[in-house]
């Protein structure tokens, strides 16, 4: 990764990576080797997408990455650390609905990405169909992992199985279509628009990948 990833990124993502480390110091002094162990691999999947971009040379949003850094640690660390997934009643549907949200845009810049920026090089619906399935896909596959996990090696990664399985699914179906809208938006809208920002400043910043966009 190159250092200067890391050296854009802002305080607050700054900040929350430094909280992940002393955690892990804090608790490998007190013994506590699941939950440095915890720190550590939500530290290592928060980089994960800087990583990513640097292979590609691709330039990520400041929000993208806090957003990513944010949910690692909702969802790894506060999740499954400290247990919020059965404290908070609310929280796994937050973070599937998120999750969702996030996927489906990353699919849509990707699609975008393929046609070179050409908003009409497919009719908007077509683009946001293959944004939304992408997003769904990558929540059903989820689904699928934590099944194996439950059978394989006795977690309870589906709590309540069958009604938290299909919760989930219809929670990242509904966080996909909302992504799929947002994309539409974006496709359609003459003048920028407060919905769209997130798209267009990752087209901004990497202009060269979309070389058609107007």
């Amino acid at each position: 990764m190159k250092f200067a990833q890391l050296r854009q990124q802002g305080y607050f993502v700054r900040g929350l990576w430094a909280l992940l480390i002393l955690s892990a110091i804090a608790a490998a002094f007190d013994g506590r080797w699941s939950l440095t162990f915890v720190a550590i691999a939500a530290l290592g999947l928060s980089f994960a997408p800087l990583f990513l971009a640097s292979r590609f040379d691709i330039t990520l949003p400041l929000p993208f990455v806090a957003a990513i850094t944010i949910f690692v640690i909702a969802s790894i660390f506060m999740g499954e650390a400290f247990d919020f997934y059965e404290r908070v009643w609310w929280w796994d549907i937050a973070l599937h609905a998120s999750s969702a949200i996030g996927f489906g845009l990353i699919g849509f810049v990707f699609v975008l990405m393929m046609f070179e920026g050409d908003r009409f090089a497919a009719p908007p619906w077509a683009m946001c169909l293959m944004a939304f399935g992408l997003a769904v896909t990558v929540g059903a596959c989820w689904e699928i992992f934590e099944f194996l996990m439950d059978t394989w090696f006795g977690f309870n990664m589906q709590k309540s199985g069958l009604l938290d399985t299909m919760g989930d699914l219809i929670v990242d179906v509904i966080g996909a279509a909302f992504a799929s809208w947002l994309g539409y938006v974006y496709l359609r809208a003459k003048d920028p628009s407060f919905w769209t920002w997130p798209i267009r400043q990752f087209v901004t910043l990497n202009k060269r990948l979309f070389r058609k966009h107007k």
